[in-house]
């Protein structure tokens, strides 16, 4: 895992000592290393920094300053002098807190909680639940048997009392299942309900004609109770 890295430093030599210490690491790539905490904070608004290694003690702000403007921070490693500020860093949910002067099997040590947090950091996202996505397909029942039929290949539905036809390009399914009950298995994104005996695939729509949509050679009515509705849905899909 390759980190971008910047460095604000306004001691000369403790700065060329952080940048030296950057370029030994080869999991780091430096971007810059600045002398001036306002020029770095305009640049950090469009440098893709992963890390941050930051003096705290500098004369125009402080560092401490500096972090509580930053709208969107990156990983922060502190590095001063004084130890006194050390609280207040870690208040700002900084990874480490380097003290001058500075060795580099301490700043190995900052490199490796760098690595620990963005490793923790993507094992919390892999373990969150994601969203359950509708199977492209539904089970209905035909007669004695299950019937699996794919969602893109469906024309449109037709209900009749408590039976449904569903029509594909090469054959037509007749179950007892009620319109309501089937809409609700269907996923809202590709199908919509134009009338109280159709529901009409998006993808199968050929034309849109005052109250009737045409699929293949069949006309399909549209409901009045669902013409608005119906609308939302085709300005929502940019059909035109």
């Amino acid at each position: 895992m390759k980190l971008n890295c910047v460095i604000i430093e306004d001691e000369p030599l403790a700065r060329n000592l952080m940048v030296e210490y950057v370029k030994k690491v080869p999991t780091l790539t430096l971007l810059n290393a600045f002398s001036n905490p306002l020029e770095a904070l305009e640049a950090l608004h469009t440098l893709p920094v992963d890390v941050l290694f930051l003096d705290v003690q500098m004369p125009e702000i402080t560092g401490i300053s500096l972090l509580k403007v930053m709208k969107k921070r990156p990983l922060v490693v502190l590095t001063t002098a004084y130890s006194e500020y050390a609280l207040e860093g870690y208040e700002l949910d900084v990874v480490d807190y380097l003290l001058k002067p500075i060795t580099f099997e301490r700043f190995l040590k900052a490199v490796d909680k760098i690595t620990q947090r963005l490793e923790t950091e993507l094992k919390v996202v892999a373990s969150e639940p994601q969203a359950a996505s509708t199977p492209p397909f539904v089970f209905v029942k035909d007669g004695t048997k299950l019937v699996k039929v794919k969602l893109d290949e469906i024309l449109y539905v037709e209900g009749l009392k408590d039976y449904v036809t569903i029509h594909t390009p090469t054959q037509k399914i007749v179950t007892l299942q009620r319109m309501k009950a089937l809409e609700e298995q269907l996923p809202a994104e590709k199908f919509i309900r134009i009338h109280n005996s159709y529901i009409v695939a998006m993808n199968a729509i050929d034309v849109i004609h005052k109250n009737e949509v045409q699929v293949g050679p069949v006309s399909l009515p549209i409901g009045d109770t669902y013409g608005k509705a119906f609308k939302e849905f085709i300005d929502k899909n940019h059909i035109q």
